[in-house]
């Protein structure tokens, strides 16, 4: 039988099946030594291949195979650097939460998660949490960071779950999608969710005041269905995030502004560091690329294992 894995604790998976019944599954033996490079070998969003068998006279089901993936975000674990994990897989829309206060996303941040979506070929719209909280400094800072990535290409949204603001006009640009929400802990994925649904009723966190981040309040990811066949995965927030199976000459064309110019590069395989004549640090200095985004694309060259915080 076939189904879609709605939740995955690391040893059990929720998986609905086609004439939508939630089973209790586990995977079968051998199937965890086919991906040991990865924290989980099965991702919320994968659908798999399971057979039933009774337990205790409860049913259990058995995953067998997991059907190829359309795509998925991965990064490298903070933990375990040799290891990848699979935040979901099989995604249409990637929701990137980011907030300017309680927390600060940095925009390395922003950007290694894009670089992550780009080369999986997933689109993303960048939602700017947490609104209400702005004085008039936060709201010019806010406008000069949207306007680097609309100028890129990139959706943008600015939101506040307290005021409702921009929640309508962010529906429907989801609707009938499956959706993954990512972004640091603390920064309101659940709380913008429950806006969506509001009989979820998801668990809500508070901001620690002492360091000004979040506390992991989704211990794991889980898919939730909206009466329009939309499709929401929550995530659990995440501090650090490292690239993983990427290498130095691919990342450049993660970036799509960088994709336009490159080829004017006086070297095929310009890493736009040092090279003479690349037109793409004539462009940064002509204003025609973000100096933030260079910057940042220059940190995941000289160093891929750097977190951003």
């Amino acid at each position: 039988m076939k189904g879609l894995v709605y939740k995955s604790t690391g040893s059990w998976y929720s998986v609905k099946s086609e004439n939508d019944k939630l089973i209790k599954c586990k995977i079968k033996g051998k199937l965890r030594l086919e991906n040991i490079n990865s924290t989980n070998p099965i991702a919320v969003g994968d659908f798999v291949e399971y057979e039933i068998q009774i337990d205790d006279s409860k049913e259990i089901g058995i995953i067998n195979k997991v059907y190829e993936r359309q795509n998925y975000i991965l990064r490298k674990s903070v933990n375990l650097s040799k290891q990848t994990h699979i935040l979901a897989a099989n995604i249409d829309i990637l929701l990137l939460v980011v907030t300017l206060k309680n927390p600060i996303t940095t925009t390395g941040f922003i950007d290694r998660f894009l670089v992550s979506a780009e080369a999986y070929s997933i689109q993303t719209i960048l939602v700017f949490n947490k609104y209400d909280l702005y004085d008039n400094d936060d709201k010019k800072k806010l406008n000069s960071i949207i306007e680097i990535y609309k100028k890129v290409g990139y959706k943008c949204f600015i939101t506040s779950s307290v005021s409702d603001y921009g929640i309508s006009e962010l529906k429907k640009n989801i609707i009938g999608r499956k959706i993954m929400f990512g972004g640091h802990s603390g920064v309101g994925k659940s709380s913008l969710i429950n806006k969506f649904d509001c009989n979820l009723n998801l668990k809500v966190g508070t901001i620690s005041s002492q360091h000004s981040q979040g506390k992991h309040t989704t211990t794991y990811a889980e898919i939730f269905d909206l009466d329009n066949k939309t499709k929401l995965i929550d995530t659990p927030g995440i501090k650090g995030f490292g690239l993983t199976k990427l290498n130095k000459e691919e990342i450049g064309n993660f970036f799509p502004e960088f994709l336009k110019y490159k080829s004017k590069c006086k070297f095929n395989n310009c890493l736009h560091l040092n090279e003479p004549k690349c037109v793409i640090k004539e462009k940064v200095k002509e204003l025609k690329i973000a100096e933030s985004r260079y910057q940042n694309y220059v940190n995941m060259i000289n160093d891929e294992d750097l977190k951003y915080r």
